[in-house]
């Protein structure tokens, strides 16, 4: 593609040479004949570095931000904002895209209603995938990843592979890192949604408002005018992220115990499933979800009001949530003790995350909830002291362990969070610490591990090793069984 039409509209510059773009890269060592390198500052490196990297490797072009200096004999293309840019360029270059794309953001719950979205989509004969934190899901591939959203490219890259496999429907997590540096700024949407605001990445967002606002790029910038914006209703920030979608011009549609759209009438819960009354449109409708815990409950009514919203028809949509099958690391139930007690497996690592999965499961817990859980190193530290606070609030047996420490020493991490712990016990070895928590579990405690949930490593100093909260509970409940 001539870098006179890759550019049109979303970069300026360029020189008098039309060159032809074999590629989009914002990595030098990707670069090959032919690349357009795109020179972002990051948090760790500035891309004007690389330039000549790029160029010796046969970048054609460079697209940077205006007035950024650069050593370069090859065409600039230059951009006020040139991760929007290089978002939209890389779509442009990439081409197709699935026909209907949706994509949620929050704090909490955006892997499962991206899964539960895809779900009620096949149900109703769509081809559908999944983009984001467990992967990429479809009916042709089920691939791990290791970002929430993917780079712009990768991102353009991959729905352009998508619509040539067939696929027509994908719903999307949108991350606030993603949102605030313009990941998903390529992706035509169809349809948004929002659950929920709590804690969290204050290591990067300087503050809670500026959180939000990352969050909201979704509403005020992303999604076109006139498409419909699914808002949780039942969340202390839903009322605010209503006001965005609204003047931004969205169709707004609520779901939850205040939602006019899919409205939560009644809920009873019960050990692995819950049976909810749900109205819609005058018409209650009777569904029993196979999935324990009342988040679970809303992130099934934001992905029914996403798939209603993309032309599902509502019968199906709402009867499709009585075969949903969980996230990975989602409340999932890894085993259950010689005594019945259930082990649950859960990637809360996050105060609003921890406190959700601690409440979901007291109300079918006969005896004690006991739970094993740390935090992550190199993040934001504020939040230790208050999960330390809400375990042991929430549960009978808090044990506080190591989650990924990556650079920081373990002992101080978990201190952090014993000192708002009164009453927990410290456990650093987190094979030990499960170990602990199913030989302390009796009839009618539940056990939740928190933290990792579908994750297959443990990240030390700059090692990342083997390990499975799933395969650890496994274990553990058989050696507790001889």
């Amino acid at each position: 593609m001539k870098i006179s039409e890759l550019a049109k509209g979303l970069a300026d510059g360029g020189g008098e040479t039309d060159v032809e773009v074999t590629g989009v890269v914002s990595d030098s060592r990707k670069a090959v004949l032919g690349s357009l390198f795109a020179a972002l500052s990051g948090s760790k490196a500035d891309g004007a570095g690389f330039v000549a990297d790029a160029e010796r490797r046969g970048a054609a072009a460079v697209l940077a931000a205006d007035g950024l200096a650069l050593d370069t004999a090859l065409p600039v293309l230059r951009s006020v904002d040139p991760r929007r840019a290089l978002a939209l360029i890389a779509a442009r270059f990439h081409g197709a895209q699935p026909g209907t794309i949706a994509a949620v953001t929050g704090t909490s719950g955006k892997t499962s209603i991206a899964a539960f979205t895809r779900q009620i989509w096949a149900a109703a004969g769509e081809a559908a995938a999944s983009i984001g934190t467990v992967g990429v899901v479809s009916p042709t591939r089920n691939e791990y990843g290791s970002l929430t959203t993917p780079d712009p490219i990768d991102l353009a890259r991959l729905l352009a592979e998508l619509s040539g496999e067939g696929v027509t429907h994908v719903a999307m997590e949108a991350s606030s890192h993603g949102l605030d540096q313009r990941r998903l700024d390529g992706a035509k949407l169809a349809a948004a949604a929002f659950i929920n605001l709590g804690r969290d990445h204050l290591d990067y967002h300087p503050d809670i408002e500026s959180y939000f606002a990352a969050k909201m790029r979704l509403f005020d910038t992303l999604l076109p005018q006139g498409a419909p914006a699914v808002i949780f209703a039942d969340d202390g920030w839903s009322d605010r992220a209503t006001a965005v979608a609204l003047h931004s011009g969205a169709d707004l549609l609520t779901v939850g115990r205040k939602g006019t759209f899919l409205s939560l009438k009644r809920l009873e819960h019960e050990r692995h499933r819950q049976i909810a009354e749900i109205e819609h449109a005058g018409r209650l409708y009777r569904v029993v979800l196979p999935l324990a815990g009342e988040f679970q409950m809303a992130n099934a009514l934001v992905a029914a009001g996403l798939a209603i919203a993309t032309g599902v028809d509502p019968d199906i949509a709402l009867e499709a949530l009585e075969s949903l099958k969980g996230a990975p690391g989602r409340l999932d139930l890894a085993g259950n003790t010689a005594e019945g007690a259930p082990v649950f497996v859960d990637y809360a690592h996050k105060p609003e995350a921890l406190e959700n999965v601690l409440s979901s499961v007291r109300p079918f817990t006969t005896g004690r909830v006991v739970v094993v859980f740390g935090c992550g190193g190199d993040r934001d530290k504020g939040k230790r002291p208050i999960m330390g606070e809400i375990a042991t609030r929430l549960a009978d047996v808090a044990i506080v362990t190591d989650d990924n420490p990556r650079s920081e020493v373990p002992a101080t991490i978990r201190a952090e969070i014993m000192a708002a712990a009164p009453g927990a016990t410290e456990i650093g070895d987190r094979r030990e610490a499960i170990r602990a928590a199913v030989r302390e579990a009796r009839a009618g405690d539940t056990v939740v591990i928190a933290g990792k949930g579908h994750e297959n490593g443990q990240t030390i100093g700059s090692q990342t090793l083997p390990f499975s909260d799933h395969e650890e509970v496994r274990a553990a409940i058989a050696e507790a069984g001889r």
